[in-house]
């Protein structure tokens, strides 16, 4: 999917109303679905006319948190999360007139580490009601260099972010699709750092990730290993019998 208006910059707003998240929204639409409706004191993305909602979240989900436990005690709730797993960075001057520099991000999330927002909602993850589908994006991220912008970008702002493509959707409709991010490998028991070590991620991306199929009621705790926490998987996989 190729983003339109893709050389005029996006007029300087807040990352909450960017380009992407009405794109997201277009995208989830359906005949009979009302934007920005009012469901019990929150403005929600999209409302179905079954009475579901779509909650499109391209930022903190920790801040979606008590709205989103709200929506669930009366809702079914989609919650979209774009995770760009490839990213062009583009910078334009202060008035956004001319582009200075226009480069590829190095970093290339992977799946795994979706968890890091995760954790803010982790004990909503088993809810009845609640599906999560992330989306791995190929994006673009308009920036200005206007010297307002976080010290760690030397002053720059970002603008906008643009959707230019979706390489992979992943849907988890409940506890029991969350066994997928265990790789085959893993051990009956495991350590953050064994699952770190078997996906290819940081122990603190794994330590996320850990938490939060402990929420979901995925794994749970049997035991340590020195100073480090023994986990077990709680759930089977499909054909599987459950583990004690």
């Amino acid at each position: 999917m190729e983003s339109r208006n893709s050389h005029t910059p996006r007029q300087i707003g807040t990352l909450n109303e960017s380009s992407l998240h009405a794109q997201l929204k277009e995208l989830y639409l359906r005949d009979g679905s009302t934007t920005e409706a009012l469901v019990g004191g929150y403005v929600v993305d999209i409302l179905r006319p079954e009475g579901d909602i779509v909650e499109i979240q391209t930022g903190s989900l920790s801040k979606l948190k008590p709205k989103l436990a709200a929506l669930l005690a009366g809702h079914r709730v989609l919650l979209v999360y774009p995770l760009p797993v490839r990213k062009q960075l583009v910078l334009y001057d202060a008035r956004q007139r001319r582009i200075l520099s226009r480069r590829m991000s190095p970093r290339k999330p992977r799946l795994p580490e979706v968890f890091r927002e995760l954790v803010g909602i982790a004990p909503l993850l088993a809810a009845p009601g609640l599906e999560v589908e992330v989306l791995l994006t190929r994006e673009e991220e308009i920036r200005q260099k206007d010297g307002r912008g976080s010290w760690r970008r030397r002053g720059i702002t970002i603008v906008d972010r643009r959707l230019l493509e979706i390489r992979e959707r992943v849907r988890f409709r409940g506890p029991g699709d969350f066994l997928a991010l265990l790789p085959d490998a893993c051990p009956e028991e495991f350590t953050n750092r064994e699952l770190a070590s078997l996906l290819g991620v940081s122990v603190r991306t794994a330590g996320q990730l850990s938490y939060c199929l402990r929420a979901a009621g995925v794994i749970s705790v049997r035991g340590k290993q020195g100073r480090a926490l023994l986990f077990a998987r709680s759930l089977a996989r499909e054909g599987e019998p459950p583990y004690d």
